[in-house]
C-alpha cells in the first residue's frame, strides 16, 4: 500500500509525546554494529535446533488471538522446563554463529534474545514489570547487564539487539520479532524462529502490531503509536512522514484515516506480559 503523505508538511503536523516513562529510558540505544559477529557462511548447512524453545513456548503461551495480547505464564514453569530453558541458552552459547549463514544467524540472535529474556524474568520472578530488574551496570532495566558469553564475547540484550541485530540486518521489522516482556510490546511469537519461517514471522509480527491498538490507533485525528516509533524512529524512516508512510504498508484499517491525523502521541505499557 502507498500514501501521499505531502500535505502532512503543509499542515504543520503537531507531533506529541506522552511522557510514560523517564528520558533516559526513552534514549534508546543508537545501534552500532560490533564487527565480530558480521561473519557469515553461506555455504554453510547447519542448521541449529530451536526445539527445545519451542517446547517451551507451547507449554507456556497464551496466544489469546481475541485480546491480540499473548502472555506468559512464568509463574507455572516448573524446575525441569526452567533447566529446560538454561540447557537451551547454555546450547546458544556453545555454537558459533559466524559459521551459520546468514538467515540461520538472524533466527539465532531473535531466539537467543526472547528466550534469555524470559530466563531474566524467571530469575526474579515475581517482578510486575521487566524495568524493575536493575542491576548496578544496568540500573533502568537488565538491558545493559552482560547476561552471556558467545566465542568469549561477553553480551547483553542491548549487545544482541542494537550491536548485531539492529546494525547488521538493517530490518526494521526487527522491532516485532524482539519480546521485552511487557504487554506493550510486540507479541512474542508462538513459533520459534528458523530460516525458513523468519520472513513469514516477521511480517505477521508486523501486521499483528500495526493491527492493534497498542502499536497504532486512530482516535479521530489523533494517532497515537506505540513509544517503539518515537524511541527507534529512524528504523523507520528519516522523518514522521516516512514513519507513517511505513505503518501504511502493513496497516489493514482505512488508510483515508491516516491521511487525516493532525496530532501525534505515543504510548507504552510496561507491565509484564503474563496471564
Amino acid at each position: 500500500m502507498t500514501l501521499s503523505f505531502f500535505k502532512y508538511a503543509k499542515r504543520g503536523l503537531i507531533f506529541a509525546s506522552m511522557i510514560l516513562v523517564s528520558s533516559l529510558v526513552c534514549a534508546a540505544p543508537d545501534p552500532e554494529v560490533q564487527e565480530f559477529w558480521m561473519a557469515h557462511d553461506e555455504q554453510s548447512t547447519i542448521e541449529v535446533s530451536h526445539d527445545s524453545w519451542q517446547d517451551l513456548l507451547d507449554k507456556y503461551l497464551d496466544a489469546d488471538h481475541e485480546s491480540g495480547v499473548n502472555r506468559f505464564a512464568y509463574e507455572a514453569v516448573d524446575k525441569a522446563d526452567r533447566k529446560a530453558l538454561d540447557d537451551y541458552l547454555d546450547s546458544l552459547q556453545s555454537l558459533d554463529p559466524r559459521t551459520l549463514a546468514k538467515n540461520e544467524q538472524l533466527a539465532y540472535w531473535i531466539n537467543f534474545y526472547n528466550a534469555l529474556t524470559a530466563q531474566v524474568v524467571l530469575d526474579e520472578y515475581p517482578v510486575e514489570s521487566i524495568r524493575k530488574i536493575r542491576f548496578l551496570t544496568s540500573p533502568f532495566g537488565p538491558w545493559d547487564k552482560n547476561l552471556v558469553k558467545v566465542q568469549g564475547k561477553k553480551l547483553s540484550l542491548n549487545d544482541i539487539e542494537h550491536g548485531i541485530l539492529r546494525p547488521i540486518w538493517k530490518d526494521a521489522r526487527i522491532h516485532f520479532a524482539v519480546n521485552c516482556a511487557s504487554i506493550g510490546c510486540p507479541n512474542l511469537a508462538e513459533e520459534a524462529f528458523s530460516a525458513s519461517n523468519t520472513e513469514e514471522l516477521m511480517n505477521e509480527a508486523a501486521s499483528d502490531f500495526i493491527n492493534h491498538a497498542r502499536g497504532v490507533e486512530i482516535n479521530g485525528t489523533v494517532l497515537v503509536l506505540s513509544s517503539i516509533f518515537d524511541w527507534y524512529g529512524s528504523d523507520f524512516g528519516n522523518n514522521q512522514t516516512e514513519i507513517v508512510g511505513y505503518i501504511s504498508q502493513f496497516f489493514d484499517g482505512d488508510l483515508s484515516k491516516l491521511e487525516a491525523i493532525d496530532q501525534v502521541e505515543y504510548q507504552y505499557d510496561w507491565a509484564l506480559n503474563k496471564p
